[in-house]
Protein backbone atom coordinates (compact mmCIF):
# COMPACT_ATOMS: atom_id res chain seq x y z
CA UNK A 1 0.00 0.00 0.00
CA UNK A 2 1.47 3.58 -0.27
CA UNK A 3 3.02 5.53 1.41
CA UNK A 4 -0.24 6.39 4.71
CA UNK A 5 1.39 10.35 4.57
CA UNK A 6 -0.30 10.25 1.00
CA UNK A 7 -3.79 9.00 1.95
CA UNK A 8 -6.97 10.99 2.28
CA UNK A 9 -8.38 11.64 5.85
CA UNK A 10 -11.91 11.18 6.49
CA UNK A 11 -13.35 12.72 10.10
CA UNK A 12 -16.64 11.84 11.16
CA UNK A 13 -18.33 13.75 14.03
CA UNK A 14 -20.69 11.95 17.14
CA UNK A 15 -23.86 12.07 18.15
CA UNK A 16 -26.34 15.49 17.86
CA UNK A 17 -29.31 14.42 19.42
CA UNK A 18 -32.20 15.56 18.16
CA UNK A 19 -32.91 18.52 15.62
CA UNK A 20 -31.88 21.06 17.52
CA UNK A 21 -28.51 19.64 18.10
CA UNK A 22 -28.33 18.47 14.57
CA UNK A 23 -29.21 22.16 13.05
CA UNK A 24 -26.75 23.64 15.28
CA UNK A 25 -23.95 20.74 14.27
CA UNK A 26 -24.23 21.84 10.46
CA UNK A 27 -23.79 25.43 11.02
CA UNK A 28 -19.98 23.57 11.68
CA UNK A 29 -18.17 23.65 8.39
CA UNK A 30 -15.97 20.86 9.88
CA UNK A 31 -18.15 19.82 12.13
CA UNK A 32 -16.48 20.78 15.23
CA UNK A 33 -12.95 19.28 14.19
CA UNK A 34 -11.30 22.94 13.58
CA UNK A 35 -12.57 23.57 17.53
CA UNK A 36 -8.82 23.83 19.54
CA UNK A 37 -8.90 24.27 22.98
CA UNK A 38 -6.70 26.90 25.77
CA UNK A 39 -7.11 24.83 28.84
CA UNK A 40 -5.17 21.80 30.57
CA UNK A 41 -5.00 20.62 33.72
CA UNK A 42 -1.56 20.40 35.08
CA UNK A 43 0.34 21.29 38.24
CA UNK A 44 -0.86 21.00 41.78
CA UNK A 45 -4.38 20.99 42.93
CA UNK A 46 -5.78 20.18 39.27
CA UNK A 47 -5.45 23.91 38.73
CA UNK A 48 -5.84 24.47 34.94
CA UNK A 49 -3.13 25.96 33.01
CA UNK A 50 -2.88 27.52 29.80
CA UNK A 51 -2.22 25.49 26.93
CA UNK A 52 -2.85 26.40 22.98
CA UNK A 53 -3.77 23.52 21.02
CA UNK A 54 -4.88 25.08 18.06
CA UNK A 55 -7.01 21.66 16.97
CA UNK A 56 -6.88 18.60 14.79
CA UNK A 57 -7.71 19.90 11.67
CA UNK A 58 -5.01 22.61 11.28
CA UNK A 59 -2.70 21.00 13.63
CA UNK A 60 -2.22 18.19 10.19
CA UNK A 61 -2.37 21.05 7.71
CA UNK A 62 0.65 22.51 9.18
CA UNK A 63 2.69 20.01 10.30
CA UNK A 64 2.12 16.93 7.60
CA UNK A 65 0.86 19.01 5.26
CA UNK A 66 -2.80 17.94 4.34
CA UNK A 67 -5.19 20.16 2.28
CA UNK A 68 -9.03 21.29 2.94
CA UNK A 69 -10.39 21.29 -0.61
CA UNK A 70 -13.98 22.70 0.51
CA UNK A 71 -13.81 25.60 -1.99
CA UNK A 72 -18.03 26.34 -0.48
CA UNK A 73 -18.83 22.93 -0.98
CA UNK A 74 -16.55 19.78 -0.79
CA UNK A 75 -18.68 17.58 -2.96
CA UNK A 76 -19.23 20.25 -5.56
CA UNK A 77 -15.41 20.26 -5.55
CA UNK A 78 -15.23 16.09 -6.06
CA UNK A 79 -17.96 16.62 -8.71
CA UNK A 80 -16.20 19.17 -10.92
CA UNK A 81 -12.40 17.95 -10.86
CA UNK A 82 -11.03 15.00 -12.68
CA UNK A 83 -8.19 14.82 -10.48
CA UNK A 84 -7.66 15.98 -6.32
CA UNK A 85 -4.27 15.61 -3.95
CA UNK A 86 -4.00 12.77 -1.96
CA UNK A 87 -2.87 14.16 0.80
CA UNK A 88 -6.51 15.64 2.09
CA UNK A 89 -8.91 16.00 4.55
CA UNK A 90 -12.88 15.57 4.72
CA UNK A 91 -15.67 15.48 6.72
CA UNK A 92 -18.45 13.67 6.16
CA UNK A 93 -21.01 15.45 6.68
CA UNK A 94 -23.90 12.90 7.34
CA UNK A 95 -26.81 14.99 9.32
CA UNK A 96 -27.13 17.61 6.53
CA UNK A 97 -29.76 16.33 5.34
CA UNK A 98 -31.53 15.76 8.58
CA UNK A 99 -31.36 19.86 9.47
CA UNK A 100 -34.52 21.64 9.10
CA UNK A 101 -32.05 25.16 8.40
CA UNK A 102 -32.23 24.06 4.64
CA UNK A 103 -35.45 25.04 3.71
CA UNK A 104 -36.68 21.56 2.48
CA UNK A 105 -38.04 19.09 4.78
CA UNK A 106 -35.58 17.10 7.17
CA UNK A 107 -34.85 13.43 6.42
CA UNK A 108 -34.85 10.56 9.38
CA UNK A 109 -31.38 10.62 10.53
CA UNK A 110 -30.58 6.94 10.26
CA UNK A 111 -27.02 5.25 11.22
CA UNK A 112 -26.99 2.58 8.22
CA UNK A 113 -28.17 5.60 5.88
CA UNK A 114 -24.72 7.62 7.09
CA UNK A 115 -22.69 4.89 6.76
CA UNK A 116 -23.96 4.24 3.26
CA UNK A 117 -23.15 7.49 1.97
CA UNK A 118 -19.57 7.25 3.79
CA UNK A 119 -18.85 4.60 1.25
CA UNK A 120 -20.18 6.98 -1.21
CA UNK A 121 -17.87 9.70 -0.48
CA UNK A 122 -14.80 7.26 -0.31
CA UNK A 123 -15.25 5.81 -3.14
CA UNK A 124 -15.47 9.30 -5.39
CA UNK A 125 -12.25 10.52 -3.09
CA UNK A 126 -10.68 7.29 -4.57
CA UNK A 127 -11.41 7.89 -7.80
CA UNK A 128 -10.58 11.78 -7.75
CA UNK A 129 -7.34 11.04 -5.80
CA UNK A 130 -6.19 7.60 -7.17
CA UNK A 131 -5.70 6.97 -3.36
CA UNK A 132 -6.11 2.93 -2.78
CA UNK A 133 -7.63 4.02 0.58
CA UNK A 134 -8.89 5.89 3.30
CA UNK A 135 -7.82 7.24 6.52
CA UNK A 136 -10.77 7.61 9.71
CA UNK A 137 -11.30 9.10 12.09
CA UNK A 138 -14.06 9.76 14.11
CA UNK A 139 -15.01 10.72 17.44
CA UNK A 140 -18.13 9.10 19.32
CA UNK A 141 -20.98 7.73 17.17
CA UNK A 142 -18.97 8.46 14.02
CA UNK A 143 -16.83 5.42 15.06
CA UNK A 144 -20.72 3.47 14.96
CA UNK A 145 -20.93 4.48 11.20
CA UNK A 146 -17.59 3.61 10.68
CA UNK A 147 -17.81 0.10 11.94
CA UNK A 148 -21.28 0.19 10.07
CA UNK A 149 -19.92 0.68 6.75
CA UNK A 150 -16.82 -2.01 7.86
CA UNK A 151 -19.06 -4.68 9.28
CA UNK A 152 -22.54 -4.38 7.47
CA UNK A 153 -22.27 -1.95 4.28
CA UNK A 154 -18.98 -3.48 2.52
CA UNK A 155 -20.14 -7.06 3.03
CA UNK A 156 -23.69 -6.38 2.15
CA UNK A 157 -22.27 -5.23 -1.30
CA UNK A 158 -19.69 -8.08 -1.12
CA UNK A 159 -16.92 -5.51 -1.11
CA UNK A 160 -13.97 -6.05 1.16
CA UNK A 161 -12.67 -3.52 4.02
CA UNK A 162 -9.04 -2.72 2.06
CA UNK A 163 -10.74 0.97 0.64
CA UNK A 164 -9.80 1.59 4.70
CA UNK A 165 -6.11 1.79 5.55
CA UNK A 166 -6.49 2.57 9.42
CA UNK A 167 -9.21 3.73 11.49
CA UNK A 168 -8.79 5.93 14.55
CA UNK A 169 -11.35 6.68 17.06
CA UNK A 170 -11.97 8.67 19.67
CA UNK A 171 -14.31 8.27 22.70
CA UNK A 172 -16.59 5.25 20.57
CA UNK A 173 -19.32 3.73 22.71
CA UNK A 174 -18.12 0.65 20.56
CA UNK A 175 -19.74 -1.93 23.35
CA UNK A 176 -22.54 0.87 23.72
CA UNK A 177 -23.55 3.14 26.68
CA UNK A 178 -24.50 2.39 29.85
CA UNK A 179 -25.09 3.54 33.20
CA UNK A 180 -24.58 3.08 36.51
CA UNK A 181 -27.65 4.31 37.86
CA UNK A 182 -31.46 3.06 37.41
CA UNK A 183 -30.63 -0.79 37.65
CA UNK A 184 -31.02 -1.61 33.70
CA UNK A 185 -34.14 0.62 33.41
CA UNK A 186 -32.95 3.66 31.99
CA UNK A 187 -31.33 1.64 29.18
CA UNK A 188 -34.84 -0.05 28.83
CA UNK A 189 -36.53 3.02 28.57
CA UNK A 190 -34.34 4.83 26.07
CA UNK A 191 -34.08 1.62 23.67
CA UNK A 192 -37.70 1.29 24.28
CA UNK A 193 -38.63 4.83 23.37
CA UNK A 194 -35.88 5.57 21.19
CA UNK A 195 -35.25 9.12 22.61
CA UNK A 196 -34.02 11.68 20.00
CA UNK A 197 -32.45 8.63 18.50
CA UNK A 198 -30.36 7.22 20.90
CA UNK A 199 -31.59 3.96 21.16
CA UNK A 200 -28.74 3.62 18.74
CA UNK A 201 -26.07 3.00 21.52
CA UNK A 202 -28.36 -0.01 23.01
CA UNK A 203 -27.27 -3.45 22.09
CA UNK A 204 -30.54 -4.25 19.77
CA UNK A 205 -29.40 -1.40 17.62
CA UNK A 206 -26.12 -1.90 17.43
CA UNK A 207 -26.88 -5.33 16.70
CA UNK A 208 -28.82 -4.34 13.78
CA UNK A 209 -26.59 -1.76 12.17
CA UNK A 210 -23.31 -3.89 13.03
CA UNK A 211 -24.29 -7.21 11.11
CA UNK A 212 -25.48 -7.72 7.62
CA UNK A 213 -28.81 -8.59 6.57
CA UNK A 214 -28.44 -12.33 5.86
CA UNK A 215 -26.86 -13.19 9.37
CA UNK A 216 -29.42 -10.98 11.08
CA UNK A 217 -31.36 -13.20 14.06
CA UNK A 218 -34.60 -11.48 14.13
CA UNK A 219 -35.08 -12.96 17.62
CA UNK A 220 -32.76 -9.85 18.55
CA UNK A 221 -28.66 -10.22 19.17
CA UNK A 222 -27.37 -14.10 21.16
CA UNK A 223 -26.40 -13.80 24.51
CA UNK A 224 -22.96 -14.16 24.07
CA UNK A 225 -22.86 -11.32 21.53
CA UNK A 226 -20.55 -8.56 22.23
CA UNK A 227 -20.98 -5.15 20.57
CA UNK A 228 -17.00 -4.36 20.74
CA UNK A 229 -15.77 -7.20 18.82
CA UNK A 230 -15.24 -6.42 15.14
CA UNK A 231 -15.09 -9.19 12.66
CA UNK A 232 -11.39 -10.78 11.32
CA UNK A 233 -11.10 -13.18 8.54
CA UNK A 234 -10.46 -12.15 4.83
CA UNK A 235 -12.68 -9.15 3.77
CA UNK A 236 -12.56 -7.22 7.28
CA UNK A 237 -10.55 -4.75 8.69
CA UNK A 238 -7.65 -6.16 10.51
CA UNK A 239 -7.65 -5.03 14.22
CA UNK A 240 -4.10 -4.15 14.73
CA UNK A 241 -5.11 -1.50 11.96
CA UNK A 242 -7.56 -0.10 14.69
CA UNK A 243 -6.54 2.53 17.55
CA UNK A 244 -8.98 3.48 20.05
CA UNK A 245 -8.58 6.73 22.99
CA UNK A 246 -10.04 5.93 25.75
CA UNK A 247 -11.30 9.11 27.99
CA UNK A 248 -10.67 8.77 31.68
CA UNK A 249 -12.09 12.16 32.72
CA UNK A 250 -15.55 12.27 33.61
CA UNK A 251 -15.51 15.28 35.89
CA UNK A 252 -15.13 17.79 33.25
CA UNK A 253 -18.11 16.38 31.26
CA UNK A 254 -20.46 19.16 31.67
CA UNK A 255 -23.30 18.34 29.47
CA UNK A 256 -26.55 18.15 31.08
CA UNK A 257 -25.22 20.29 34.02
CA UNK A 258 -23.47 17.02 34.61
CA UNK A 259 -26.40 14.56 34.95
CA UNK A 260 -24.71 12.44 32.00
CA UNK A 261 -21.21 11.82 34.04
CA UNK A 262 -23.41 11.16 37.52
CA UNK A 263 -25.47 8.90 35.11
CA UNK A 264 -22.58 6.63 33.40
CA UNK A 265 -20.27 6.66 36.75
CA UNK A 266 -16.83 7.31 37.44
CA UNK A 267 -15.41 4.53 35.35
CA UNK A 268 -15.49 6.45 32.23
CA UNK A 269 -15.18 9.51 29.86
CA UNK A 270 -18.61 11.69 31.55
CA UNK A 271 -20.05 9.77 28.43
CA UNK A 272 -18.82 6.22 27.55
CA UNK A 273 -17.59 4.16 30.66
CA UNK A 274 -14.21 2.75 30.15
CA UNK A 275 -14.75 -0.71 29.58
CA UNK A 276 -16.92 -0.02 26.27
CA UNK A 277 -14.31 2.16 24.51
CA UNK A 278 -12.62 0.38 22.82
CA UNK A 279 -12.58 -2.99 20.35
CA UNK A 280 -10.71 -6.20 22.08
CA UNK A 281 -7.16 -6.47 20.04
CA UNK A 282 -7.01 -3.14 19.13
CA UNK A 283 -4.73 -0.67 19.72
CA UNK A 284 -5.27 1.73 22.77
CA UNK A 285 -3.94 4.50 25.11
CA UNK A 286 -5.97 5.53 28.23
CA UNK A 287 -5.94 9.73 28.39
CA UNK A 288 -7.45 11.20 31.44
CA UNK A 289 -9.62 13.89 29.09
CA UNK A 290 -13.77 13.59 29.08
CA UNK A 291 -15.50 12.81 25.96
CA UNK A 292 -15.66 16.53 24.63
CA UNK A 293 -15.72 20.10 25.67
CA UNK A 294 -12.98 22.33 27.14
CA UNK A 295 -11.18 19.43 28.40
CA UNK A 296 -12.49 17.13 25.81
CA UNK A 297 -9.84 14.36 24.03
CA UNK A 298 -10.69 15.58 20.29
CA UNK A 299 -9.39 18.92 21.21
CA UNK A 300 -6.36 17.77 22.82
CA UNK A 301 -2.58 17.31 22.71
CA UNK A 302 -2.88 13.76 24.06
CA UNK A 303 -5.35 12.93 21.65
CA UNK A 304 -3.77 14.47 18.79
CA UNK A 305 -0.24 13.18 19.48
CA UNK A 306 -1.63 9.44 19.85
CA UNK A 307 -3.42 10.08 16.35
CA UNK A 308 -0.36 11.71 14.43
CA UNK A 309 2.02 8.84 15.03
CA UNK A 310 -0.42 6.08 14.56
CA UNK A 311 -1.28 7.30 11.13
CA UNK A 312 2.44 8.82 10.58
CA UNK A 313 4.58 6.41 12.92
CA UNK A 314 7.28 4.25 11.40
CA UNK A 315 7.96 1.94 14.41
CA UNK A 316 5.44 0.17 16.90
CA UNK A 317 6.54 -0.72 20.65
CA UNK A 318 4.48 -2.96 22.74
CA UNK A 319 4.99 -3.13 26.16
CA UNK A 320 4.17 -6.31 28.80
CA UNK A 321 4.97 -7.35 32.24
CA UNK A 322 5.79 -11.11 31.83
CA UNK A 323 6.57 -13.72 33.89
CA UNK A 324 5.97 -12.54 36.92
CA UNK A 325 4.45 -13.93 39.98
CA UNK A 326 2.04 -12.76 42.39
CA UNK A 327 3.00 -12.53 46.41
CA UNK A 328 0.43 -13.09 48.72
CA UNK A 329 -1.05 -16.44 47.49
CA UNK A 330 0.71 -17.78 50.48
CA UNK A 331 -0.94 -15.02 52.74
CA UNK A 332 -4.59 -15.70 52.19
CA UNK A 333 -6.47 -16.77 55.11
CA UNK A 334 -9.90 -17.67 54.66
CA UNK A 335 -12.12 -14.84 53.58
CA UNK A 336 -8.80 -12.57 53.02
CA UNK A 337 -7.07 -11.97 49.44
CA UNK A 338 -4.43 -9.62 48.22
CA UNK A 339 -4.89 -8.22 44.65
CA UNK A 340 -2.33 -6.75 42.70
CA UNK A 341 -3.01 -3.59 40.15
CA UNK A 342 -0.38 -1.79 38.14
CA UNK A 343 -0.58 1.53 36.77
CA UNK A 344 1.36 3.03 33.94
CA UNK A 345 2.55 6.03 32.17
CA UNK A 346 4.09 6.38 29.06
CA UNK A 347 5.67 9.84 27.92
CA UNK A 348 7.40 10.63 24.62
CA UNK A 349 10.74 12.60 24.42
CA UNK A 350 9.93 16.13 23.19
CA UNK A 351 6.22 16.27 23.84
CA UNK A 352 4.67 18.31 26.67
CA UNK A 353 1.42 15.84 27.16
CA UNK A 354 1.65 11.62 28.70
CA UNK A 355 0.34 9.74 25.78
CA UNK A 356 -0.98 6.85 28.02
CA UNK A 357 -1.79 6.17 31.39
CA UNK A 358 -3.59 3.94 33.56
CA UNK A 359 -4.00 4.70 36.78
CA UNK A 360 -5.99 3.80 39.91
CA UNK A 361 -7.19 7.07 40.42
CA UNK A 362 -8.57 7.33 36.99
CA UNK A 363 -10.55 3.99 37.54
CA UNK A 364 -8.45 2.22 34.94
CA UNK A 365 -5.50 0.40 36.59
CA UNK A 366 -3.93 -2.69 34.85
CA UNK A 367 -5.40 -6.04 37.07
CA UNK A 368 -2.81 -8.57 37.83
CA UNK A 369 -3.95 -12.13 37.89
CA UNK A 370 -2.08 -15.21 38.34
CA UNK A 371 -1.82 -17.54 34.99
CA UNK A 372 -3.43 -20.67 34.24
CA UNK A 373 -1.51 -23.38 35.13
CA UNK A 374 1.27 -23.86 32.38
CA UNK A 375 0.56 -20.64 30.41
CA UNK A 376 2.51 -18.03 30.56
CA UNK A 377 1.75 -14.69 33.20
CA UNK A 378 1.70 -11.40 30.74
CA UNK A 379 -0.12 -8.45 30.78
CA UNK A 380 -0.10 -5.63 28.08
CA UNK A 381 1.29 -1.85 29.93
CA UNK A 382 1.29 0.38 26.52
CA UNK A 383 1.83 -0.15 22.70
CA UNK A 384 2.80 3.73 21.38
CA UNK A 385 3.98 4.56 17.89
CA UNK A 386 6.98 6.27 17.18
CA UNK A 387 8.04 8.82 14.24
CA UNK A 388 11.96 9.13 13.42
CA UNK A 389 11.49 11.98 11.19
CA UNK A 390 10.09 13.50 14.57
CA UNK A 391 13.13 13.83 16.56
CA UNK A 392 14.45 16.42 18.11
CA UNK A 393 18.16 15.62 17.01
CA UNK A 394 18.89 13.13 13.96
CA UNK A 395 21.99 12.30 16.02
CA UNK A 396 19.96 10.62 18.98
CA UNK A 397 17.54 7.55 19.54
CA UNK A 398 13.68 7.98 19.77
CA UNK A 399 13.09 8.14 23.27
CA UNK A 400 10.51 7.48 25.34
CA UNK A 401 9.74 6.27 29.20
CA UNK A 402 7.54 3.70 31.14
CA UNK A 403 6.17 4.44 34.34
CA UNK A 404 5.86 1.01 36.41
CA UNK A 405 3.89 1.36 39.92
CA UNK A 406 3.01 -2.21 42.08
CA UNK A 407 -0.03 -1.67 43.72
CA UNK A 408 -0.78 -4.72 46.49
CA UNK A 409 -4.87 -4.26 48.01
CA UNK A 410 -5.62 -6.46 51.31
CA UNK A 411 -9.39 -7.36 50.86
CA UNK A 412 -11.30 -9.31 53.86
CA UNK A 413 -14.45 -10.97 52.53
CA UNK A 414 -14.60 -8.75 49.62
CA UNK A 415 -13.96 -4.96 51.21
CA UNK A 416 -10.69 -3.08 51.61
CA UNK A 417 -9.01 -4.23 54.83
CA UNK A 418 -7.25 -0.80 56.21
CA UNK A 419 -5.42 -2.14 58.89
CA UNK A 420 -1.78 -1.97 57.54
CA UNK A 421 -3.47 0.44 54.10
CA UNK A 422 -1.22 3.03 52.88
CA UNK A 423 -3.68 4.70 50.37
CA UNK A 424 -2.00 5.55 46.72
CA UNK A 425 0.92 4.28 48.08
CA UNK A 426 2.82 2.17 45.75
CA UNK A 427 5.10 -1.64 46.73
CA UNK A 428 7.18 -0.90 43.83
CA UNK A 429 7.81 1.88 41.21
CA UNK A 430 10.55 3.07 38.66
CA UNK A 431 10.82 4.44 35.32
CA UNK A 432 12.40 2.42 32.50
CA UNK A 433 13.87 4.74 29.99
CA UNK A 434 13.71 3.42 26.42
CA UNK A 435 15.70 4.63 23.53
CA UNK A 436 14.89 2.99 19.82
CA UNK A 437 17.12 2.94 16.97
CA UNK A 438 15.43 4.28 13.90
CA UNK A 439 14.42 1.97 10.99
CA UNK A 440 17.16 3.33 9.12
CA UNK A 441 19.97 2.19 11.40
CA UNK A 442 18.28 -0.76 12.72
CA UNK A 443 15.48 -0.86 15.28
CA UNK A 444 17.84 -1.88 18.28
CA UNK A 445 17.13 -1.20 21.81
CA UNK A 446 18.67 0.35 24.41
CA UNK A 447 16.90 0.19 28.20
CA UNK A 448 17.72 1.48 31.23
CA UNK A 449 15.95 1.85 34.75
CA UNK A 450 15.83 5.49 36.16
CA UNK A 451 17.02 4.03 39.48
CA UNK A 452 20.20 3.17 38.05
CA UNK A 453 20.81 6.57 35.85
CA UNK A 454 22.80 9.06 37.85
CA UNK A 455 21.48 12.70 37.78
CA UNK A 456 18.91 14.05 35.25
CA UNK A 457 17.34 11.64 32.73
CA UNK A 458 17.28 14.09 30.00
CA UNK A 459 21.45 13.86 30.45
CA UNK A 460 21.71 10.24 30.01
CA UNK A 461 23.02 9.07 26.59
CA UNK A 462 22.93 5.56 25.66
CA UNK A 463 26.33 3.74 24.77
CA UNK A 464 27.16 0.73 23.94
CA UNK A 465 25.30 -1.88 21.77
CA UNK A 466 21.91 -2.51 22.20
CA UNK A 467 20.27 -5.13 23.67
CA UNK A 468 20.27 -8.40 21.82
CA UNK A 469 17.18 -9.24 19.69
CA UNK A 470 15.79 -12.75 21.22
CA UNK A 471 13.27 -12.99 18.06
CA UNK A 472 14.97 -14.51 14.97
CA UNK A 473 11.61 -13.60 13.39
CA UNK A 474 12.33 -10.19 10.34
CA UNK A 475 11.52 -7.54 11.27
CA UNK A 476 10.64 -8.16 14.77
CA UNK A 477 12.79 -6.90 17.91
CA UNK A 478 11.85 -8.31 20.64
CA UNK A 479 14.00 -7.87 24.18
CA UNK A 480 13.21 -8.70 28.17
CA UNK A 481 14.15 -6.35 30.66
CA UNK A 482 15.15 -7.10 34.31
CA UNK A 483 12.63 -5.85 36.76
CA UNK A 484 14.83 -3.71 39.93
CA UNK A 485 15.69 -6.31 42.15
CA UNK A 486 13.48 -4.39 44.65
CA UNK A 487 10.71 -5.99 43.22
CA UNK A 488 11.31 -9.51 43.11
CA UNK A 489 9.81 -10.19 46.47
CA UNK A 490 6.40 -8.67 44.75
CA UNK A 491 6.55 -10.40 41.12
CA UNK A 492 9.37 -13.19 41.51
CA UNK A 493 13.00 -13.26 39.90
CA UNK A 494 11.91 -14.07 36.66
CA UNK A 495 9.39 -10.83 36.14
CA UNK A 496 10.28 -9.40 33.12
CA UNK A 497 9.26 -5.94 30.54
CA UNK A 498 9.04 -7.45 27.29
CA UNK A 499 9.80 -4.74 24.58
CA UNK A 500 8.45 -5.94 21.12
CA UNK A 501 9.31 -3.50 18.33
CA UNK A 502 7.83 -3.61 14.68
CA UNK A 503 8.36 -1.72 11.37
CA UNK A 504 4.71 0.40 11.24
CA UNK A 505 3.75 1.65 7.97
Amino acid sequence: MDDNRRLPIVYLRGFAGGTRGIDKAVDDPFYGFNEGSVHIRVGAHNQPHFHQFEGPLLRLLREEGYELLVKGDQEAYLAEHTEVPTHTIWVHRFYDRSATTWGADPEEYRLENAAADLLDLIDRVREKTGAPAVILVAHSMGGLICRCLLQKILPERGRAADCVAKFFTYGTPHGGITFDVGGGWAERIRDKLGIQGADIFGPRRMYEYLTPQDRLDPDGPPGDWDARVMPTGPGALPVERVFCLVGTDPADYDVALGLSSAAVGPHSDGLVQIERAYVPGAHRAFVHRSHSGRYGMVNSEEGYQNLRRFLFGDTRIEASLVDYRLSGDEERNGDEDVVWQAEARLSVRGLPVVMHERLAAHWCPIQLDAAPDGQEASVSLATTFLNSGLRQSTDEPMRFILQLRLISLRERHGILHLGDHLEQTADFADTLVIDVGTPEAGPGIWAAWNSDIEGAIRDHHVAGEPRVDEDPTPERWVAHIELPTTAAPLVGRDARIRLVATPWT
